[in-house]
């Protein structure tokens, strides 16, 4: 008797030594920006992954297309975004086998991202990512995105990370319906310029990735021209009493 109270109280142990969380994110993707164009959705992010503060890989692909409609774009721990990528590669293919004709859009999608997140986050147990969910289906165009603990909106434009400090107020500024495929990108890049210029974690190579009712294209891997000169990058501190 006592020896098996034993062997329960030691599966227990192990049981318990098993159970292992992302205490702190490890390689990690900068912001994601998005906007509604004319025909559809925009997307864009680097891609960077941050070994803590060192970029140590830069190719890592932060946007990927979600079953007929959707495109998902993540910052955050990239495993983690792995994993979410799992579920959804599960839920399209059970959304398949039904072969009733329908197909899940992208507010569905969304919706089943904002219960995940937010029942990992219940467990205490966070999926390490900030997400961007957007597409087209019967014409419609949608674009949410959710936090780790399962905060969401649906909105014209949103971003994930410093995007949301530095490129919004550029999109409050400059976006409108109407914007013409060209103008999207062009609005796009001017995000990420800024964001390169000012976010330690972004490189200079990003991808830009359209949803429309035809289907998803995702550019190949690009640069954007910068410029360094600007007297403020070459003495940052002039002006600037006490600092080194």
């Amino acid at each position: 008797m006592e020896s098996n109270q034993s062997n329960l109280h030691n599966s227990l142990l192990a049981s318990e030594a098993d159970s292992q969380r992302t205490l702190y994110p490890y390689v990690t993707g900068t912001s994601v920006v998005a906007i509604k164009y004319k025909d559809g959705i925009l997307m864009a992010s680097d891609m960077g992954g941050s070994y803590g503060s060192t970029l140590r890989y830069k190719s890592v692909e932060r946007i990927k297309p979600v079953g007929k409609h959707s495109l998902l774009g993540a910052s955050g721990e990239i495993s983690d975004f792995q994993e979410i990528l799992r579920y959804l590669d599960e839920l399209i293919l059970y959304d398949n086998m039904w072969d009733d004709g329908n197909s899940l859009g992208p507010k569905e999608v969304h919706s089943y991202l904002t219960r995940v997140m937010y029942n990992r986050r219940n467990k205490f147990n966070p999926l390490w990512n900030s997400l961007i969910l957007g597409g087209v289906k019967n014409g419609h165009k949608y674009l949410g995105m959710v936090s780790m603990i399962g905060v969401n909106f649906e909105d014209d434009h949103v971003a994930t990370g410093f995007g949301n400090h530095l490129a919004r107020p550029i999109l409050r500024d400059e976006w409108h319906e109407n914007l013409s495929f060209e103008d999207g990108v062009k609005l796009l890049e001017k995000c990420m310029r800024v964001l390169l210029y000012r976010d330690r974690s972004a490189i200079n190579k990003l991808q830009i990735a359209k949803i429309t009712e035809e289907g998803v294209t995702v550019s190949q891997p690009y640069s954007l021209k910068t410029f360094w000169g600007f007297s403020a990058f070459q003495n940052p501190t002039v002006g600037a009493e006490g600092s080194w």
